[in-house]
């Protein structure tokens, strides 16, 4: 059965489709026979309570970024529920447009729109903090705006990282060790003065074997991660940060802490989801718009955005 997909997402142009996941879902919907709807978060809108998008009809080829890899169809301004997928992709910082997008997209949900992943969900699980959900899974970490509690927290644990709670790819990450001269000027910087709170964690010595990316699939862990290996010099192994992706199996470790967060993940409608795991620890849950299929794919032979649609399809079904 062929169903009606669109995709929220940002311009689609300036992706590289080699490495993008939202690529690979939009090539697997389209291998499937579904029609692909295209929109930009600007392109949602309201109009007398119902949702609705200016969208374009989407062809997708599996090329690099050097040929055309996408080609637009005819414009349409249509209701939001007269589509059966909606894909949220669109990546953060998580700001009030993005907010203003979950709402719109959560009246969609009600009118019987399958949206991936939930839109209140995203709103609830921010992707630093929802970790804490599953306190026997995380290192040690404080949440604070307070100069004088992280400053603490740096002295107890001698080696931390201090990161912002809304950002991604690794920006504005710091590693701050006790008796580090810049100690005051950072944590003064990352909370403009105790205004914000930010997120400090216990250094783990273990990234230099990679910051894991788990994917999950309606709380099915794929069975193989991306370890994403700091470049030298770096305390970071985002590929954003120049971390290069090494695949490898899950570990039983990492397979135990997938099964203690896999039933709220299901209940709170997170379809799709990228764990990532430093040694023995969970240090964030991403839900927005988590990456690596593509490098796992290749690496390991996998289908995994096939593995999704089976999941959406089989919803969509029951």
């Amino acid at each position: 059965m062929s169903y009606r997909v669109g995709i929220v997402m940002d311009p689609i142009e300036a992706i590289k489709p080699h490495k993008d996941s939202s690529f690979a879902m939009l090539l697997e919907a389209q291998r499937r026979g579904h029609e692909l709807v295209y929109m930009q978060p600007e392109d949602l809108y309201l109009k007398n309570g119902k949702p609705h998008a200016i969208t374009n009809q989407l062809k997708v080829w599996d090329r690099n970024q050097d040929q055309q890899f996408y080609g637009f169809g005819a414009s349409h301004d249509i209701a939001l529920n007269t589509l059966d997928i909606i894909l949220i992709r669109q990546d953060p910082p998580f700001n009030s447009d993005y907010l203003y997008s979950t709402h719109m997209l959560e009246l969609a949900e009600a009118d019987g729109v399958l949206v991936v992943n939930k839109p209140q969900t995203l709103r609830d699980a921010n992707e630093k903090l929802f970790a804490s959900w599953f306190p026997e899974c995380i290192p040690p970490t404080l949440v604070s705006a307070n100069p004088s509690q992280l400053k603490e927290f740096i002295a107890d644990h001698q080696d931390t990282i201090l990161k912002p709670l809304d950002a991604m790819g690794g920006a504005s990450i710091f590693r701050v060790k006790a008796g580090d001269p810049n100690t005051n000027v950072i944590i003064e910087t990352m909370t403009d003065h105790g205004q914000h709170h930010i997120m400090a964690q216990l250094f783990l010595p273990e990234i230099k074997q990679g910051d894991k990316r788990i994917l999950l699939i309606n709380g099915e862990p794929v069975d193989y991660s991306l370890a994403r290996i700091p470049a030298e010099g770096e305390n970071r192994g985002n590929i954003a940060a120049g971390g290069t992706g090494v695949g490898m199996p899950i570990t039983d470790r990492e397979r135990w802490l997938c099964e203690q967060i896999a039933p709220t993940l299901k209940a709170k409608g997170l379809y799709f989801v990228g764990l990532d795991v430093i040694g023995d620890y969970i240090t964030e849950i991403n839900v927005t718009s988590p990456t690596c299929i593509r490098e796992l794919d290749m690496q390991f032979d996998l289908n995994i955005a096939g593995l999704l649609f089976d999941q959406l399809e089989r919803q969509l079904e029951s």
